[in-house]
């Protein structure tokens, strides 16, 4: 193997193409750095967090939000440290892994987030199928297979700059978050239910429901699918995006800090955005939660007098099946650009972006267009295969989150910027904890 091999960059066409001029004003720099932070929160607001988020408000209304806040902190920490990762090592997690892990291990999980990218590519293909069958009235089947087109879309992009990329995914964001405060300003919510709701509350466990409530299984399910083990590895990459001074250590210092700022505050609005998306299904379809377990049954909800009350209509359904388009178009940007994060960055070669995008959108489209075929037009199955797909990224997280925590942590890694050590203690307790906490998802989705 070569040492040009071994010394490639991550995402080596845009991997220190952004420059920040030194001595700019505190907003302007922010500005400078702002982008990454908006693709890394795409996975956090991806189809995958819809149902579970929606059918949590429908079944307990404002109980579970204080679920949604934790598990959004949990987020910024883990992202916080991804992201210094790749700026302070110059290294991304993948290409970390492989250079300080021993080659059993870094094959080992290179089969296992390789898996989880399949998974990952499941949401994003079934949202955005999903969103032209409602939108457009296509087969689903071939509504599935257009999706095929957003990898040819993503290498078109690619060639406009990395902040055109930014750029649009900040765009699809707003349009999504945008729609979300109008539909629930529309339902006029409980605003003391809400601010309550972000206090955590004996009944998340069960205390003081009925017998057999899945008030902790949902609490499970919305922790399990807020934190992807793909977006670590996307954060690490992307974070070198910005052109830094590495013979000034307080130009360093200040890409982490302004890396930090920009993924915090995306981190923000995905906050926000599955906080409506509960709130939506808490005023919406509170009492009526079995109606609306799958995204068409969501759509024909909101133009259903009998669930959404008077302000049901066929544009309120357009406007979220628009916004499930975004959130899927959007996903399929950052996953298509992990993808090739991965691969690379595990197995130090590198092949034509075309082909591994390709490649890695035709291994998600495998098990979706299997069922499309059988099934048909029955757009409840591949919501069950989405969230069986969820399920596996729980399995999948521990093997991120672990080495990420263990190379932030260490001294030689990171120089000045290793973890403090209550972070540590913090980042592993937090890191067990979603272990401890997935594997009761997994067993409670599967035995269910």
């Amino acid at each position: 193997m070569s040492l040009e091999q071994l010394e490639r960059k991550s995402l080596q066409e845009i991997n220190q193409s952004v420059k920040v001029p030194k001595g700019t004003s505190f907003w302007r720099t922010l500005l400078l750095f702002s982008g990454p932070g908006s693709l890394v929160a795409v996975g956090y607001m991806d189809p995958g967090n819809w149902i579970t988020s929606v059918v949590g408000g429908a079944h307990y209304r404002y109980l579970l939000l204080s679920v949604v806040l934790l598990s959004s902190l949990i987020a910024m920490q883990l992202q916080q440290m991804a992201g210094k990762l790749g700026i302070v090592h110059r290294k991304d997690l993948a290409q970390t892994t492989a250079t300080h892990l021993p080659k059993w291990l870094r094959y080992m999980l290179w089969i296992v987030i390789e898996l989880a990218l399949m998974a990952t590519d499941l949401a994003e293909v079934i949202g955005s199928g999903i969103a032209l069958h409602l939108l457009f009235g296509w087969p689903l089947l071939f509504s599935i297979l257009v999706t095929i087109l957003d990898v040819f879309l993503l290498l078109g992009l690619m060639h406009l700059g990395f902040r055109k990329i930014e750029a649009i995914v900040s765009t699809l964001i707003l349009t999504i978050l945008g729609i979300f405060i109008y539909l629930v300003v529309l339902s006029k919510p409980d605003i003391g239910g809400i601010f309550a709701g972000f206090l955590p509350q004996k009944e998340i466990v069960g205390i003081g429901l009925p017998k057999g409530s899945q008030a902790l299984t949902l609490a499970l399910g919305i922790i399990g699918a807020t934190v992807m083990p793909h977006n670590l590895y996307l954060h690490s990459s992307i974070s070198q995006t910005r052109k830094v001074d590495y013979e000034d250590p307080a130009d360093v210092r200040r890409a982490v800090r302004f890396m930090t700022w920009d993924s915090n505050i995306e981190l923000t609005l995905a906050f926000v955005v599955n906080s409506l998306l509960l709130i939506l299904g808490a005023a919406l379809f509170f009492g009526h939660a079995e109606e609306i377990g799958a995204f068409s049954s969501m759509y024909d909800a909101l133009q259903n007098n009998a669930i959404a009350g008077a302000i049901a209509s066929p544009f309120l359904s357009t406007l979220f099946a628009v916004a499930l388009l975004a959130s899927g178009q959007n996903s399929t940007i950052t996953g298509t650009l992990t993808g090739q994060i991965v691969m690379e960055g595990f197995l130090r070669f590198r092949l034509p972006q075309w082909l591994v995008r390709l490649f890695t959108r035709m291994l998600a489209l495998t098990p979706v267009l299997i069922v499309a075929f059988l099934f048909g037009d029955q757009e409840s199955v591949l919501d069950d295969l989405l969230v069986y797909s969820q399920v596996f990224l729980s399995l999948a997280l521990p093997f991120s989150i672990f080495p990420l925590v263990y190379f932030t942590s260490n001294k030689k890694i990171m120089g000045e910027f290793v973890n403090a050590k209550w972070n540590t203690y913090l980042a592993y307790g937090v890191a067990t904890l979603l272990t401890l906490l997935n594997v009761q998802l997994i067993v409670t989705t599967l035995f269910k």
